[in-house]
């Protein structure tokens, strides 16, 4: 296959980079590196089936030849990086995923939205099943992330109802690992970094708001398998227009990939103090403004229809995670 992938250099869009050209597709990129950065990246320079083009998704999006997928993976996507990019967050979600769902359209491919937990705010239903229309303040600080996503997920609906796009859309929970930046804002990469500086660990409110992490090889597995996945239904045959697969499920409404273990924050800090530095002391801050106080995914869904489940158990991902800083200068490294 040949696959654009936008946001293809930050984080988790460069971790599905590497798992496509290792199954030997052909990999294109646009990233304008607001957010991502070119070393999560530049060891496929040189390679024939990888391309990277610097490219704000917001403008006219041009390829030319087939393209048999566009996965859109472009946005700001930690709490620090959309409340200082609150104006580009609201466009990469609207005018990008328009953007890109064009450039699907003009192609006849396949599309595929990383959408996020956050579409369900702060949750009144636990564990969030995809049928829960969530609860988001959409005048608050998040509301440039959540409704940005919630949008995407309607204008993605709209070109598969209206227009006849083939679309994907997954909703990703809390996910960490390797190629993480250390001042994202993320929970797991700031305590990790705070101890390997021998910094206080600073934990917001009181540490009692859960989080469900899932590490990056457990999200990549499970959105290939969403993105694979054929639309064929019992009384159709691919391209027939079947809105089921052979299992009788829409595979064009959202999944949910996230690992389902639930932990209080306090419960990560206190984890990550016992595998760097014992030493280290755990201080308390003000929440923030429309902090979800539980997230857990109902897994059901990806389980049915995709065969999918996390891997990856939180020791073993920590200890994976805290491998990949320790390798970096930490005492410098941004």
């Amino acid at each position: 296959m040949r696959l654009l992938i936008t946001g293809g250099a930050g984080f988790l869009g460069s971790h599905l980079v590497d798992r496509l050209l290792e199954e030997g597709h052909e990999v294109i990129v646009f990233d304008n590196l607001l957010t991502g950065r070119i070393e999560n990246i530049e060891h496929h320079f040189g390679n024939d089936l990888f391309k990277f083009i610097k490219q704000d998704v917001t403008e006219f999006l041009h390829v030319p030849g087939k393209v048999d997928a566009v996965v859109h993976f472009a946005s700001p996507a930690s709490p620090i990086d959309y409340m200082q990019l609150p104006i580009q967050t609201l466009k990469v979600g609207s005018l990008g995923t328009h953007k890109a769902l064009g450039l699907a359209k003009e192609k006849g491919s396949r599309f595929l939205l990383a959408s996020t937990s956050e579409v369900y705010g702060d949750p009144q239903i636990h564990p969030q099943p995809e049928d829960y229309w969530g609860h988001v303040n959409p005048v608050g600080p998040r509301g440039v992330y959540d409704e940005a996503k919630r949008f995407g997920e309607a204008m993605t609906m709209a070109y598969h109802r209206y227009h006849g796009v083939d679309t994907r859309i997954v909703r990703i929970f809390n996910t960490y690992g390797s190629r993480m930046r250390p001042n994202d804002g993320r929970v797991v990469s700031n305590f990790i970094v705070q101890a390997l500086r021998s910094n206080p660990l600073t934990v917001y409110g009181d540490g009692m708001q859960t989080r469900s992490f899932c590490y990056v090889s457990d999200l990549v597995e499970g959105i290939v398998r969403l993105l694979m996945h054929p639309n064929t239904g019992p009384s159709g045959s691919a391209g027939s227009g079947s809105q089921l697969d052979t299992k009788g499920e829409d595979i064009h409404l959202p999944v949910n990939i996230g690992n389902p273990g639930e932990f209080t924050v306090i419960e990560l800090a206190q984890k990550i103090v016992a595998m760097i530095n014992r030493g280290s002391v755990i201080e308390f801050t003000d929440l923030p403004v429309d902090d979800p106080r539980v997230r857990r995914p109902d897994i059901s869904r990806a389980e049915r229809i995709l065969d999918w489940r996390p891997s990856v158990s939180l020791e073993e991902g920590l200890i994976r995670t805290i491998s990949y800083f320790r390798s970096k200068n930490i005492k410098t490294y941004v």
